[in-house]
């Protein structure tokens, strides 16, 4: 970014400056050297990670002082997405019929994270059972930025591919910004690139592709007939991934939206405020009973896994939200697994059939 000091401003437009108003000056030899506005360095401010308070007590202690039964409607987000599924595989089967082409969905890997791999798995299971062709490039943690984008670069020129994902986080090493910048805007079936969040959040304007996982959540509230205009909504956390696109999304249904993190003083005060809380900080039972108001609906996108010995993988899944307590004051609440989740992997198949669709003028 180019930040242009006032001084030079002030020599480039010819103005005198009289404290912080514009005068015009009937002799350039006059023009003040004084600057035209106090700024920092930069216009956009320091980026700063969110780091959230310390949680691990909040695993072992949430839910232990209330008997009050369960009153909240779950949101059975596997129900809802399979019932998408089903009729995106309708929709692939009718394409191999009419055009004798099917959607191709390319995912690049990086490393061996426990929870990318079993995402990866869900999704390339998923694409199986539509009928969408899959295709998994994956590179070791220690990988060279050049392979990935060699890899990415590729599945950009193939026609057979009408969607590419990076399985995000990415090792630190590995430029995460330079990466997703040399996707192809058309086969951004993530929606993440810059041009496509750009459009989100501009009125009047349409990404090609809405990102997954707050695509997912949106769906779940209106197939959940939660009225979103009008109401206050409260996002729990900033990330490119789900909270902002998320916030944009809910103002874009015409709900006033606040955005909480790490660094907002008072967050139980902010969230108790709200109709609507999504929460994506994967900040384990961040989010208390105390923190709602009766009757909100809330979507829990966090995943946190906890060692337990008596499930099959030996940890079970978590989320933002201490459900028990949760569940006890909001009218409506996504469970942790079988909320979000199962949504998150409909919208990509859904967003790659969209795409397999303009390339294939199919209707």
């Amino acid at each position: 970014m180019i930040v242009r000091r006032a001084s030079v401003i002030t020599n480039i437009i010819g103005h005198r400056v009289n404290n912080s108003c514009f005068t015009t000056s009937s002799s350039s030899s006059s023009i003040s050297s004084g600057p035209i506005l106090k700024f920092p360095s930069s216009l956009l401010s320091l980026d700063l990670p969110d780091i959230w308070p310390p949680s691990s007590q909040a695993i072992k202690n949430c839910c232990t002082a209330n008997d009050q039964p369960s009153s909240a409607l779950v949101i059975d987000g596997k129900l809802i997405a399979d019932e998408i599924r089903f009729r995106i595989a309708e929709q692939v089967r009718r394409m191999k019929d009419s055009v004798g082409k099917v959607p191709g969905l390319a995912v690049i890997l990086v490393g061996d994270r426990r929870d990318s791999l079993t995402y990866v798995r869900n999704k390339v299971k998923a694409c199986e059972d539509a009928g969408i062709n899959s295709l998994v490039t994956q590179f070791p943690q220690d990988c060279k930025q050049d392979d990935v984008i060699h890899a990415l670069s590729t599945f950009n020129e193939d026609p057979s591919i009408h969607g590419i994902l990076v399985q995000l986080p990415l090792p630190q090493h590995l430029d995460e910004g330079k990466i997703l910048n040399v996707l192809k805007l058309e086969k951004d079936v993530d929606g993440f690139h810059p041009l496509n969040m750009g459009n989100l959040a501009m009125r009047g304007r349409e990404p090609l592709f809405i990102p997954c996982t707050p695509k997912g959540c949106i769906e779940l509230l209106i197939r959940s007939s939660v009225e979103i205009m009008g109401k206050n909504a409260v996002v729990i956390g900033r990330s490119n991934i789900v909270g902002l696109p998320i916030s944009l999304l809910l103002q874009r249904h015409h709900a006033t939206v606040t955005i909480v993190h790490a660094f907002t003083k008072n967050p139980e005060q902010i969230a108790r405020e709200a109709d609507i809380v999504v929460t994506a900080t994967g900040v384990p039972n961040l989010v208390r009973g105390n923190w709602l108001k009766p009757g909100a609906v809330v979507i829990d996108v966090g995943t946190f896994p906890v060692e337990d010995p008596s499930c099959e993988n030996g940890y079970r899944l978590i989320g933002d939200v201490c459900y028990e307590e949760a569940s006890k004051v909001a009218s409506a609440i996504t469970p942790v697994p079988g909320g979000v989740g199962p949504m998150t992997i409909a919208m990509l198949l859904s967003n790659t059939l969209d795409s397999a669709k303009r390339a294939y003028d199919f209707t």
